[in-house]
C-alpha cells in the first residue's frame, strides 16, 4: 500500500484542506493518506480552537486515513524544528511521498532552491548573522539572507509561510537522503493569514476569527467547512463549554510570571537577550493577553515568536527540555491519534518495520519528550472546569480513534 504524507494543523479542518488531501492523493497516486498534525498547541504559538482528538475525528471523516501527533518539542517551534519533526515522523511511518501547498505548485523550484542554498550556505549564514545583529527579527533577517543568495524570486518567495515550510520539508528530505518524494500543489483562493472570508473556501485564520466573535457557527461559515468539522466544533463546545483562544489563558500566564523570578523566566525556551526583564515588568501592567503582547512586541520580537514563548511559559518548558529534539536526527517515537480501517491495514504491515516505538497513549514509553506532551495537555485543559479537565485527560489513556471510513 502506497502512502502519501501531509503536514497539518487543521485549526479547524476546512474545505481548503479537503482540496489539499484530494489533490495530494492524485499527485502521489497514493492508496493511503497520512497526516502528521500538531497537538493542542500550534506552530505559531497558539492554543488550537478545539483539542487534537476532535480535530482528528474531523480529519478522519474527510479523507485522511491515519493521524499522527507531531510532538510538542517540534510543534511549537520555528520552521527548522517544525519541518524536521514532521518529515522525520512521516519517514518513520513509511510514507512514499509528502505533498504540501505552495504558491507556485512546482516542486522543481524547491529542489533547485535547495541546491542554491547548499552552494551558498556560508553566505546565507553570514548575512543572517549580520541582519540579526542589526536588530531585525529572525523572519526578516532570513528573508534578507535568502535574497542575498538569489532565493527571492516570485516562484520561491520565502516570505510566504507555505513556501517557507515547503522549503523546510524539501531541505529535510534532501539533506538526510530520505526515501521520500517531495510533491507540491498550488494553493487555491484564500491566503494563509486572510482575516475575512467569502464563498466556500476560507483560511483557518478567518474561520477562527468568526467563530470566536460570534460564539457560534453561522450558516455562511458552515459552508466553508465539511459537516464533520462543524459536528466536532459543536461537540467540543457542548462538552467543554469553550472554544480555546489566548485570552482564556491570560490569568494563568499573568499569575505564573508574577510568581516567577527573572532568573526562572530566563530559563524558559525562547527567552533570550534579557527579554525576561521585559516580560516580568509588563506582567503587572497588562490587562489582557493582546495588551500584554502589544507591550512586549518590538521590531526584533515578532508576535509569533512571543506567542511561542508564552506557550513555553504556560507549559514550563525550559531550554534544556528541548536539547534532545535539536540534537537527535530523528523523532524518539510516533504517536498515533486515530485511523480508518484502511489506515489500520497499512499500520499492521508498517509497524513491523519501524525503528522507533509506535504509541497510542502516554503510558507506553519513557521518552523525556513524552513528559512534555503531558505538561502541554495539562496546560491546554487547565481553562476547563475541574470535572471536565479529568474527562479530557482520560482521552490520553485510551486507545486511538478508529473509524470505518
Amino acid at each position: 500500500m502506497k502512502a502519501c504524507g501531509v503536514i497539518v494543523e487543521y485549526n479547524p479542518f476546512h474545505n481548503g484542506h479537503v482540496y489539499h488531501i484530494q489533490e495530494s492523493q492524485k499527485a502521489a497516486d497514493a492508496d493511503c493518506m497520512i497526516a502528521v498534525m500538531s497537538g493542542n498547541f500550534l506552530q505559531r504559538g497558539e492554543p488550537a480552537i478545539i483539542d487534537k482528538f476532535h480535530r482528528t475525528k474531523a480529519a478522519l471523516s474527510a479523507g485522511i486515513d491515519i493521524v499522527l501527533e507531531l510532538p510538542y518539542a517540534y510543534a511549537v517551534q520555528s520552521s527548522d524544528l517544525f519541518t524536521k519533526g514532521s518529515v522525520q515522523t512521516l519517514n518513520e511511518i513509511g510514507v512514499s511521498s509528502i505533498c504540501f501547498g505552495s504558491e507556485s505548485g512546482d516542486v522543481s523550484h524547491f529542489k533547485k532552491g535547495f541546491e542554491r542554498f547548499v552552494d551558498n550556505e556560508n553566505t546565507f549564514r553570514k548575512t543572517l548573522k549580520e541582519a540579526l545583529g542589526q536588530g531585525l527579527s529572525f523572519p526578516e533577517a532570513s528573508r534578507m539572507a535568502y535574497q542575498e543568495i538569489g532565493l527571492a524570486a516570485s516562484e520561491m518567495d520565502l516570505s510566504r509561510p507555505n513556501n517557507i515550510l515547503g522549503f523546510g520539508y524539501v531541505k529535510t528530505i534532501l539533506e538526510n537522503n530520505l526515501p521520500i518524494e517531495p510533491l507540491t500543489i498550488k494553493r487555491t483562493n484564500s491566503n494563509y493569514h486572510d482575516q475575512n472570508y467569502t464563498g466556500t473556501v476560507a483560511s483557518a485564520t478567518s474561520i477562527r476569527k468568526e467563530l470566536l466573535a460570534d460564539k457560534s457557527i453561522t450558516p455562511d461559515l458552515a459552508k466553508t467547512m465539511p459537516a464533520g468539522t462543524t459536528q466536532q466544533l459543536d461537540e467540543y463546545k457542548q462538552s467543554s463549554g469553550i472554544w480555546h483562544d489566548w485570552e482564556l489563558y491570560f490569568p494563568i500566564l499573568q499569575y505564573r510570571v508574577k510568581t516567577m523570578t527573572t532568573g526562572e523566566i530566563a530559563m524558559i525556551s525562547g527567552v533570550d537577550e534579557g527579554l525576561e526583564h521585559r516580560i516580568k515588568r509588563t506582567a503587572n501592567e497588562a490587562i489582557s493577553f493582546v495588551d500584554w503582547m502589544g507591550q512586549i512586541k518590538t521590531k526584533r520580537y515578532t508576535w509569533t515568536r512571543l506567542q511561542r514563548i508564552f506557550v513555553h511559559l504556560l507549559t514550563n518548558t525550559k531550554k534544556n527540555d528541548l536539547i534532545f529534539a535539536r540534537k537527535n536526527p530523528t523523532v524518539p517515537f510516533v504517536r498515533l491519534l486515530g485511523m480508518t480501517a484502511k489506515g489500520q491495514s497499512f499500520l499492521n504491515v508498517q509497524k513491523k518495520r519501524m525503528e522507533v516505538p509506535l504509541i497510542s497513549n502516554l503510558n507506553r514509553t519513557s521518552s523525556s519528550l513524552l513528559y512534555l506532551e503531558e505538561k502541554a495537555d495539562n496546560a491546554y485543559y487547565s481553562v476547563l472546569a475541574t470535572g471536565k479537565q479529568k474527562a479530557f485527560h482520560d482521552q490520553e489513556l485510551n486507545p486511538p480513534i478508529i473509524t470505518q471510513m
